[in-house]
């Protein structure tokens, strides 16, 4: 059998050889053949690449239209990625609370982020060491809290506080937190007497169930309550007053800002942006190289257009309430395209911000370069900008 088998191999092995050295003989010039170091470019080819067809990209959602959870003090809605599948990295959520509201104290097992875009609010954070912050908040501010760090939202003032929320789990669900109402009303009176050192009687009252955003007394902007802070230093701080600092690219199209780990040391998985646009500008084309994006309009309308996986492209045009999302490293752009200035509110899901530019590309590139890339001549490349905008101002 094994002399029977070496020969099969040797007359394989035989038939190869003879192969490969007809190919070598009978190849006509620029057939594209490939034998070891006898390679010849092809004959045959195409001009460009077929694009690729397939199932539109979906990756934007109306958050404002999601399902309510709504109680005594306020609602909120989500935007995970079981109602937008391409959302894998990041959910959204938008959080309103009554004048004299309250999120109840709770935790989760993702980071949460969010931008106060109106009101005022009273934050309570407790650290897996005990260490709190009671810390107010203005529009404009963000707020951080690390997983499984107790946190709180109280409204301050007698208008309501509403937020744009993003946690850096796609699967995270608003609906599903640990909050303290839901986790000590499932106890036994006894266990919980036992573990406070208090008499039974003192549980009597806590309600059977989950409070989530309970209404409360009005607390003036300048009571006691709102007086009574404990803000930690910069780098322990939760809190950031975004819009109170500089923009990060400041041009006549409008403005970028952003809130990285650099800027908001706490802010270690998720980096804030707030992008402004005037009428008719755009965010150029680009990428982020490590980070997927999550943003919301929350003014103007915009066109969005993604330079999706599988090279397809995808367009959509936003409006208030409505969010996108952007997977890392895809190429995209924001215009706005509507009357009046754009503004949007967003994350990316790491504490760095890095951002690729397709014009930094075109203005670095050589221009025989891209006289060949293209196909066309390198005297008209001539006009192409030297110099980044990140941000263009209108056509005039």
């Amino acid at each position: 059998m094994f002399n029977a088998s070496r020969r099969l191999f040797i007359s394989a092995f035989a038939f190869g050889a003879t192969t490969v050295a007809a190919g070598r003989s009978i190849a006509a010039p620029g057939d594209g053949h490939a034998v070891g170091y006898d390679v010849a470019p092809a004959s045959d080819y195409l001009k460009t690449i077929p694009r690729k067809s397939g199932d539109p990209v979906v990756f934007t959602a109306s958050l404002d239209k999601g399902p309510i959870k709504a109680t005594s003090g306020g609602w909120a809605r989500e935007v995970t990625t079981r109602g937008l599948p391409i959302a894998t990295g990041i959910a959204g959520a938008h959080l309103f609370i009554n004048a004299g509201g309250a999120r109840e104290m709770h935790w989760h097992d993702s980071a949460e982020w969010a931008y106060i875009v109106d009101g005022h609010c009273q934050v309570t954070v407790v650290d897996p060491e005990g260490l709190t912050e009671i810390v107010n908040l203005s529009p404009g501010d963000l707020w951080y809290f690390p997983k499984g760090h107790g946190h709180s939202i109280q409204t301050l003032g007698a208008s309501p506080c509403h937020a744009i929320l993003a946690f850096d789990d796609g699967l995270y669900s608003e609906h599903g937190t640990f909050g303290i109402s839901d986790w000590m009303s499932r106890y036994d009176t006894p266990a919980l007497s036992q573990a406070f050192g208090v008499s039974a009687e003192t549980f009597a009252r806590i309600p059977k169930a989950e409070t989530y955003i309970m209404q409360g007394e009005i607390l003036p902007l300048d009571g006691p309550q709102a007086r009574a802070t404990r803000e930690l230093d910069r780098r322990r701080s939760h809190r950031y007053a975004l819009m109170a600092q500089r923009p990060k690219v400041s041009t006549p199209g409008g403005a970028l800002y952003v809130a990285s780990a650099r800027e908001f040391p706490m802010s270690t998985t998720l980096t804030g942006i707030v992008l402004k646009l005037k009428r008719g500008a755009m965010h150029e084309p680009h990428w982020h190289v490590d980070a997927n994006e999550w943003h919301y309009v929350l003014k103007g309308r915009t066109r969005v257009t993604l330079f999706a996986p599988d090279k397809r492209i995808a367009v959509a045009e936003l409006s208030p309430g409505e969010c996108a999302y952007i997977p890392r490293n895809c190429g995209h752009s924001i215009q706005n395209i509507g009357a009046d200035d754009a503004e949007i509110v967003g994350v990316l899901d790491s504490g760095a911000y890095r951002e690729s530019s397709l014009s930094d590309w075109l203005a670095k590139a050589p221009r025989h370069l891209l006289a060949n890339n293209f196909g066309i001549p390198e005297k008209d490349l001539a006009n192409f900008g030297r110099k980044r905008m990140v941000i263009s101002p209108p056509v005039a």
